[in-house]
């Protein structure tokens, strides 16, 4: 482990603490050797590039590399006197278009034999850790004004956000649980947006000679900066994104927890856990993946309680990384049934998102219906709770949404304009729900 790790990794360090609090904003590199690369890594890029596109001048591989001309302009010049490069012709001022001599392109070719990468220079590791801990979610720290906007919309207990506000500064790990149906999966989404620092990511990572794609468009959304200054100034192959939130479902197993492998570009995916790093990280329906719980507990407990993790290179190499994401556990299960003690001490918040109330639910109907554009009727509404609900159902966080769309859908069948009538609303019911018991179920197809 190097001493650069050691310090990220250590809560009670005073560098790290030094480090944390600084803002991180990566400056654009002075010189080649600055941005951490090997000579020979940029050259075998350059060549990859020409080798795919043909012709390209000295700004356009600036554009392509996320570096300054101006760093590499005397490479550009050495792979002219060895013949890997030629000028094809003149490309504005003090700028040249180049391609590949003979040598250049076997060069290419040799380079693409260990990876296919083409795009943006990558950053070396160590720099990627020192971005982690300067930009941790613990840093930040939301207070009651920046959950109420988090959440505005949403019709959720007197209460419930000062349960949860705890929770989301901690930067540790939370269980929601409840029936289905009552939100669970849209408040953790929206936990990220409590954040209002925008956090630096490398586009790609350069570790151990092995490459690893950060990015990745469905976890991350690019934000542009106002300052002008630091549009001139910052490191292109750092890209500026809101708060990261990884969201994951049935679908999760524990491959998606390890670095993924492309054996014909030679070039790795990220982690789930690397994707999520200074965000949110999303285990929505946990206890239905393909997995075990116990399995994937065990996957867990490491990050949890150190904060870290291991991952392993295509050359079997391990690499620690820092775990620095809110984790977030969403389940329509109790925690105390699927989850060991041990567990259980590591997930310190356990939420319990409970069925709205009568009050609550018309909130809900009302708000769902000014979305829908649907004229609202107490009258009607009352007819809905005391026939579908009162002694029959319990109420559901998301049954008035589900119950305006089938008004919806009945008026564009019947080609109308959708409204709230005692009849819908009970063509509404007998489609959506399944018949509870004989007389029930006789109640509502009345």
């Amino acid at each position: 482990m190097t001493s650069t790790l050691k310090e990220i990794l250590s809560p009670g360090c005073e560098t790290a603490e030094r480090e944390a609090s600084r803002k991180f904003f990566p400056k654009t590199p002075a010189t080649l050797e600055a941005t951490g690369l090997n000579q020979v890594f940029v050259e075998d890029l350059i060549c990859k590039m020409l080798l795919s596109l043909g012709s390209l001048s000295g700004r356009e591989l600036s554009q392509r590399l996320g570096l300054p001309l101006i760093i590499f302009s005397d490479l550009l010049y050495e792979l002219k006197q060895r013949l890997i490069l030629v000028y094809q012709s003149t490309s504005g001022v003090n700028d040249f278009n180049y391609i590949l001599t003979e040598s250049g392109r076997q060069k290419a070719l040799l380079a693409r034999e260990q990876s296919n990468y083409l795009g943006t220079a990558p950053v070396p590791f160590q720099d990627y850790l020192i971005s982690i801990e300067q930009q941790s979610i613990r840093n930040e720290h939301p207070g009651p004004e920046q959950l109420q906007k988090a959440f505005d919309g949403l019709v959720l207990p007197a209460d419930f956000l000062d349960l949860l506000g705890p929770a989301v500064n901690s930067g540790r790990g939370m269980f929601l649980y409840g029936e289905p149906g009552n939100g669970k999966t849209e408040v953790a989404t929206r936990i990220a947006r409590c954040f209002t620092d925008s956090v630096y990511i490398p586009r790609t990572i350069i570790v151990e000679g092995q490459l690893i794609q950060l990015y990745d468009p469905q976890c991350h959304t690019p934000v542009a900066s106002e300052k002008e200054e630091e549009l001139k100034d910052s490191d292109r192959r750092w890209l500026a994104i809101e708060r990261p939130a990884v969201v994951v479902g049935g679908e999760m197993d524990l491959d998606s927890l390890e670095l993924g492998y492309n054996g014909q570009t030679k070039i790795c995916e990220a982690s789930l856990q690397l994707k999520g790093n200074s965000g949110v990280f999303v285990i929505d329906d946990f206890g239905r993946q393909r997995v075990t719980p116990e399995k994937m507990l065990n996957r867990w407990i490491l990050p949890l309680e150190k904060r870290i993790d291991y991952l392993t290179l295509p050359s079997g190499t391990k690499i620690m990384v820092p775990f620095n994401a809110l984790l977030v556990f969403c389940s329509n299960l109790n925690p105390g049934r699927i989850l060991d003690e041990a567990f259980l001490r590591r997930i310190p918040y356990k939420i319990r998102m409970d069925d709205p109330s009568e009050e609550e639910f018309i909130r809900i109907l009302q708000e769902v219906a000014k979305r829908f554009a649907i004229p609202y009727d107490q009258g009607c509404v009352d007819h809905l709770l005391e026939k579908h609900y009162r002694g029959v159902r319990p109420m559901r966080g998301c049954h008035p949404r589900d119950i305006m769309l089938q008004l919806v859908n009945i008026a564009l069948y019947e080609n109308r304009e959708p409204r709230m009538t005692r009849t819908d609303l009970d063509k509404s019911i007998a489609r959506y729900f399944l018949a509870i018991g004989t007389e029930k179920a006789k109640r509502i197809t009345d």
